[in-house]
């Protein structure tokens, strides 16, 4: 039976013919050689948090006081990290997690494209942001049979977000993700330093050039009047949300609608009440508020008040033992950000395929050594807080 873990095996005999890795197998390596390869400032503002960036460091070194238990004398030989999603049977807890700048990430502008080919070489799912440089039918269409999911910034159009949320379930996806926190954009230095904020300047817009309903709200065709266009999504882009609206989004689709940015179990409460299908615990990875805690801190809490609701969590994750960890702590299904955007930069789909491999090889192997055949008997043992 093959497993996750194998690829080091491929690393270690393709060493006996004098082959090394293309690409970093660790996340360190992987942002020195983006350091690298990225325009500096697509690499400030895929790299930079809020703030002072506190919570962003805090998200990732969080994971260090989680530990995991060993259970020895467990048959580990055969292993399953398949979970089960909204109905969708999944191969792994893994899933990309929403990057508005995906699209830029890689030399030729179409890094949406080249993470939606890596979701089907892989079967990680994608969760296509609101914000892309090629239109989510296209990226839909170029993820196969692996499935996924959108993420909706909801605009204050009405029309518009019925528009964008009647594309994505007529192109396939399977839920709507909605972002919470991001309304408004937070204080961000990096990008500040620099004026550099890629939207005004008419990057990773294509859903909104493509819909009709923001063609009808444009003076003249985007492709005409590209800042007259740019102006008209100022306009209209970060609709403020509040649970009065959840009957309003709910009446939109049919698909599973996820709330995205919930940390508070009270307000995970709320959201089963309203009638949200998932919960995504995460705080936009420091991008979006400073001097918060660290999501990973927040989960256990989240999990506990969600009940048989599924949680999906992102925040932090650098490394497969970092997954791990949320799995103990309670994620139904895990995301990860910068290391894949890393990879579509030094590689297009090939560098993002290794990055999301090494992470599920780094899983995969961690939960054998340490005595849990499949994420049932990962998510039992637990983790525990140390110091």
């Amino acid at each position: 039976m093959a497993h996750y873990g194998d690829f080091q095996l491929e690393i270690y005999f393709g060493g006996l013919h004098g082959v090394l890795p293309k690409y970093p197998v660790d996340f360190a390596g992987l942002e020195r050689r983006a350091e690298a390869a990225m325009a500096p400032s697509l690499l400030k503002y895929v790299q930079g948090g809020c703030g002072d960036e506190l919570t962003q460091r805090r998200n990732a070194e969080a994971f260090g006081h989680w530990g995991l238990v060993p259970r020895m004398m467990v048959d580990c030989s055969a292993r399953d990290l398949s979970v089960d999603l909204f109905g969708m049977k999944l191969p792994s807890p893994l899933f990309m997690a929403p990057i508005g700048v995906t699209g830029l990430c890689t030399q030729d502008g179409h890094g949406d494209l080249a993470a939606a080919r890596a979701a089907a070489q892989t079967g990680v799912p994608l969760v296509v942001s609101t914000l892309t440089n090629d239109p989510l039918e296209d990226v839909a269409a170029a993820m196969g049979d692996t499935p996924g999911l959108f993420q909706l910034y909801t605009p204050k159009d009405p029309e518009l977000a019925a528009s964008l949320v009647g594309r994505a379930e007529a192109a396939g996806y399977k839920a709507i993700v909605v972002t919470l926190d991001t309304w408004v954009t937070g204080w961000r230095p990096r990008d500040l330093n620099e004026s550099n904020f890629p939207q005004l300047r008419g990057h990773v817009l294509s859903n909104y050039w493509s819909d009709p309903r923001f063609r009808q709200m444009t003076a003249k065709p985007p492709e005409e009047d590209v800042a007259g266009a740019v102006m008209t999504w100022a306009g209209t882009f970060g609709k403020v949300l509040t649970w009065d609206d959840m009957p309003w989004l709910r009446s939109l689709t049919k698909l599973p609608i996820i709330l995205k940015g919930i940390c508070h179990p009270d307000d995970v409460r709320r959201a089963a009440d309203a009638g949200a299908d998932g919960i995504y615990c995460s705080n936009h990875g420091g991008r979006q508020a400073n001097g918060g805690m660290a999501a990973i801190d927040l989960l256990p809490d989240v999990v506990a008040a969600a009940g048989d609701m599924p949680v999906l969590f992102d925040s932090g994750i650098r490394s497969g033992s970092d997954v791990a960890k949320a799995l103990a702590l309670g994620a139904t299904a895990v995301g990860v950000g910068r290391p894949y955007s890393y990879g579509l930069a030094l590689g297009g789909t090939e560098g993002a395929v290794h990055v999301l491999r090494s992470l599920l090889a780094e899983a995969d192997l961690l939960m054998a050594v340490d005595g849990f055949p499949d994420i049932a008997a990962l998510r039992a043992a637990g983790a525990v807080r140390m110091g």
